[in-house]
C-alpha cells in the first residue's frame, strides 16, 4: 500500500536529502524561502505536519464554498485536515514557508485551540506593506535561529509561530471572498473526494479512518451537509453516503489480501466497532464474507 507522505518522504521528494535534526523524539521543525528550488509534480497524499507560509504574488486559495485571493501578498496558514488548493497567479513569487509536525509543539501548547488551525476558522490573512515587512523579520528570526548552536533554540523557535499565530489572529483577515460562480458543485466535490481520499491508505502510521458519514465530511469542509450532499449529487449523480461506502469497501478489499491485521483490527480501523458490522456491510456489497475474500485465490 501507498504510504502516507511524512517529513522524511517530503525531504527526499524536494530535495533528496534529510535533515539530521529530524528527529521523533522532539519532533521537527525547518523553513524554506520561496520560491521553491523543488517544482516536480507529485499526485495528491495526506501529510502528517502543518505549514505556515509568507507569500508575495498574487495569489489564490481555493476552499470548499469560497476562493480567498490576494494581489499582493498574505501570511497563509496550513493544516494537514483542512484541503485547499493554492493557485499562483504571478509567475514571480517571494517568501518563506515553516514546516513544523505536532510532536513539535508536544508539551508546548495546543495548536488546534487556534482558529487558524480549525476547519472553520479563518486561514488566510492579506498584508500591507508594513506588516509583510514585520513578518518578513519574523520569519528571518526564525531562519537565523534554526541556524544557532543556542541550545533552547527549538523554544525560541516555538515562541516565534505562536508570535505568527497571534499576529494573525489580531489582523483582519483578508475580505476579498470570491463567491463561486456555477462550478461551486464541482469544487466541492472535487475538495470531498479528497478530503475521503486524505484518510487512506490505513497502516500502522494512520491506524483508523475519521471520517465516515456525510455530516462528518460536511464538519470538516465547514458547509452543511445538505449543501455537500446536493453538490455531490449535482457533479456525479451519485450519493455522497455511495461514496463513502465504496471507498470503505476498496479500502477493506486491499487490507484482507495484503495486510497481516486480523478481520476485527481491519473493521475497527474502518470505524466499525463492531465486526458484524463489518461483515454485513462486505456481504452486501460483495455478496461474500470478509474471511471468503481473505481466503480466496
Amino acid at each position: 500500500m501507498e504510504r502516507i507522505e511524512s517529513l522524511q518522504d517530503f525531504y527526499a521528494r524536494k530535495f533528496e536529502w534529510l535533515p539530521e535534526s529530524l528527529s521523533r523524539d522532539i519532533g521537527h521543525v525547518n523553513i524554506f524561502r520561496l520560491p521553491h528550488p523543488s517544482s516536480k509534480p507529485v499526485p495528491y497524499r495526506r501529510r502528517d505536519f502543518f505549514k505556515v507560509t509568507l507569500c508575495r504574488g498574487s495569489s489564490r486559495i481555493h476552499y470548499a464554498d469560497k476562493v480567498f485571493s490576494f494581489d499582493k501578498q498574505a501570511l497563509v496558514f496550513s493544516n494537514p485536515f483542512i484541503p485547499y488548493k493554492w493557485e499562483h497567479i504571478e509567475s514571480e513569487v517571494s517568501g518563506f514557508y515553516i514546516i513544523f509536525n505536532a510532536d513539535f509543539f508536544k508539551q508546548f501548547g495546543n495548536l488546534t485551540q487556534y482558529e487558524v488551525f480549525q476547519p472553520a476558522g479563518t486561514h488566510v490573512f492579506e498584508l500591507d506593506d508594513a506588516q509583510f515587512e514585520y513578518l518578513w523579520g519574523v520569519f528571518g528570526k526564525i531562519e537565523a535561529e534554526l541556524a544557532s548552536d543556542y541550545i533552547h533554540k527549538y523554544d525560541a523557535i516555538k515562541n516565534q509561530i505562536y508570535e505568527l499565530i497571534h499576529f494573525a489572529m489580531k489582523t483582519r483577515p483578508s475580505n476579498r471572498i470570491e463567491r463561486l460562480p456555477i462550478n461551486a458543485s464541482q469544487r466541492i466535490h472535487w475538495l470531498f473526494l479528497e478530503l475521503l481520499e486524505r484518510q487512506f491508505p490505513i497502516d500502522d502510521n494512520h491506524s483508523e479512518i475519521m471520517l465516515r458519514t456525510a455530516s462528518d465530511f460536511a464538519t470538516q469542509l465547514n458547509v452543511h451537509v445538505n449543501h455537500l450532499n446536493r453538490a455531490v449529487k449535482e457533479t456525479s449523480g451519485n450519493t455522497t453516503s455511495k461514496f463513502i461506502a465504496e471507498r470503505l469497501l476498496q479500502e477493506a478489499k486491499i487490507m484482507l489480501k495484503h495486510s497481516k491485521w486480523n478481520i476485527s483490527e481491519i473493521a475497527y480501523s474502518l470505524g466499525y466497532q463492531e465486526v458484524t458490522h463489518f461483515n454485513n456491510f462486505f456481504k452486501k456489497h460483495t455478496l461474500t464474507t470478509p474471511t471468503k475474500y481473505r481466503n480466496s485465490p
